[in-house]
């Protein structure tokens, strides 16, 4: 079983990938783009925080993705 902070970088790491993967090279475009918070969207692709539900479903709606596709890579 992995550990919160495991968790947490590796659905940063998936969130980097997913944006990367769309065209955004920048987090900061991404995230003024779509009205989120720089530094917390930053935060969130470093695993340095833990994303409210919340969030995390935005950013996927807005990747037009649902939570079974986000966590189907990664997440072993």
């Amino acid at each position: 079983m992995k550990s919160e902070i495991e968790v947490l970088k590796a659905i940063g790491d998936r969130l980097k990938q997913i944006r990367i993967q769309k065209g955004y090279r920048s987090y900061e475009t991404f995230a003024i783009e779509h009205g989120l918070g720089r530094m917390q969207y930053w935060k969130l692709e470093k695993g340095e925080t833990n994303p409210t539900m919340r969030t995390l479903l935005r950013i996927l709606e807005i990747h037009q993705m649902t939570p079974k596709e986000f966590f189907s890579e990664g997440f072993e």
